[in-house]
């Protein structure tokens, strides 16, 4: 067995495998362990070189199987694009591991990085070390390829001290994904803390502070504590006190650091599934906003160009991209003209362009036919998807149809709707459009240039939705 000491505790463990091993004989040589190492290489038949220099590499770069994974990945430096992930791994340094489960487990997290696919475009990793004292080892922007980071793991030094995995992980959360140390805007925020056995300080205030800087915690835990070691934990739920979300995705579990190769595409498959992180998802980058802009002729040309600086600082606060938010606009008079639709623009530059080109209709004013049209044409087909949907309502007049009906509509497709009426915008058609409660939804003001003080408002009444629809 490996005896490790934990501050005063002594932890005896017989690691997995040795209870069956077979004697070692005269020569010390023991016969079952080359298959056991060749399983973890693909030799292929016809190379005869191949089975030798499989085995003269050493185990921490062995590539997984890539048997089964599609060939869209071919651009090497731009890595996997579908996988949008920035990685903090949380590796466990503590005597509690000890220096053996120390180089299995820079194995295993060395093989999840090679299977990620890792690149520019891909997911970027880092490494942050729990001991004493936590130490990030590297950050997101310093190695973009897979054979680098691979390197940097395989010469990570083992720290030693206690295990303090909760100081590491708020460490983590607070230090390692600023701007300058790589983390990139719009790409989800995860650390993924591995545990052998159990912490030994509290995990519960870390994941609060993770869960409040967007981060999602994932805990994959190893050789769960035994009976005896039971009593040492100061709180036997940590786990689900630390993770993102307590639904059973953010955590996994493995038996033991021997023979965790099985163990590594199901981890990477959830750590790529960008939608399922739940902690990343705020107001800023999971709303698809909906803009309806009256064209109609009591606005004018240069009152247009108001409304659409109106609409231009609305969006510039959201995160638009293809995982993230998203922003559509409609102008309207009798007839109805989609400007750009919700997929049409994933960049914030591309959406505030297409903004400044929209050019003026003038015409009549048949609002409720509008709100009817964007619910179909618009909304209709990102129903389904994971952002929660809003309609802005611009009008400078009186609706010639019935908007009540048109917007009740509407609201039961999902659809929040604020609605800001300027000069002639009789009041009652704006609350009757509106969400409830209706007076936070509805925004009046007498001149066009009164637009651009209730920009903050929009934006956080829109913020206080999203987050009320979450709890």
């Amino acid at each position: 067995g490996v005896i490790t000491n934990t501050g005063g505790a002594v932890r005896v463990r017989t690691l997995p495998g040795q209870e069956n091993y077979p004697a070692v004989n005269a020569n010390g040589i023991q016969s079952q362990v080359l298959s056991r190492w060749a399983s973890s290489f693909s030799v292929t038949a016809g190379t005869k070189n191949a089975a030798l220099e499989a085995v003269g590499r050493s185990v921490s770069t062995a590539r997984p199987s890539t048997g089964k994974r599609p060939k869209k990945t071919l651009d090497k430096k731009a890595g996997n694009k579908d996988c949008k992930a920035d990685i903090a791994f949380l590796i466990d340094g503590s005597y509690n591991i000890g220096q053996r489960r120390f180089n299995l487990q820079k194995n295993f997290v060395g093989k999840v990085a090679v299977m990620l696919g890792i690149g520019t475009e891909g997911p970027h990793v880092g490494v942050v070390q729990a001991s004493e004292h936590p130490k990030i080892e590297f950050y997101l922007k310093n190695f973009t390829a897979a054979k680098e980071v691979l390197f940097a793991i395989k010469e990570l030094g083992f720290r030693g001290g206690n295990s303090n995995t909760g100081k590491a992980l708020k460490y983590t959360a607070q230090k390692f994904f600023s701007l300058e140390n790589g983390a990139r805007k719009g790409i989800p925020k995860i650390i993924v803390v591995f545990l052998d056995g159990w912490p030994s300080d509290d995990l519960e205030e870390a994941g609060i502070v993770a869960r409040e800087f967007g981060v999602n915690v994932f805990i994959v835990s190893v050789a769960k504590p035994t009976t005896e070691e039971l009593g040492m934990v100061q709180d036997i739920g940590f786990v689900d006190k630390a993770v993102c979300r307590n639904n059973g995705f953010f955590s996994y579990q493995m038996p033991t650091w021997f023979g965790t190769t099985k163990y590594v595409k199901p981890l990477v498959q959830k750590l790529c599934s960008h939608e399922q992180m739940l902690c990343s998802k705020t107001c800023y980058n999971s709303v698809n906003i909906g803009f309806l802009i009256d064209g109609s002729s009591s606005v004018g040309e240069s009152n247009f160009r108001l409304v659409l600086e109106f609409v231009s600082n609305v969006a510039k606060a959201f995160e638009i991209s293809d995982i993230g938010s998203k922003v559509a606009a409609v102008q309207f008079t009798y007839d109805q003209r989609t400007e750009f639709s919700f997929t049409d623009h994933v960049t914030k530059e591309k959406v505030l362009s297409a903004i400044r080109n929209i050019r003026y209709m003038s015409g009549g004013t048949a609002t409720g036919d509008a709100i009817s049209f964007t619910t179909r044409n618009v909304f209709g087909p990102v129903k389904d998807g994971p952002n929660k949907n809003f309609l802005v309502v611009l009008t400078d007049g009186q609706s010639y149809d019935d908007v009540r009906g048109p917007a009740a509509a509407a609201q039961k497709a999902g659809i929040t709707v604020f609605s800001v009426g300027v000069a002639w915008a009789p009041l009652d058609d704006l609350k009757d459009m509106a969400s409830e409660p209706r007076e936070s939804h509805t925004f009046f003001t007498r001149e066009f240039t009164g637009l651009e003080q209730m920009v903050p408002d929009i934006i956080r009444g829109i913020c206080k939705d999203f987050l009320d629809s979450k709890q």
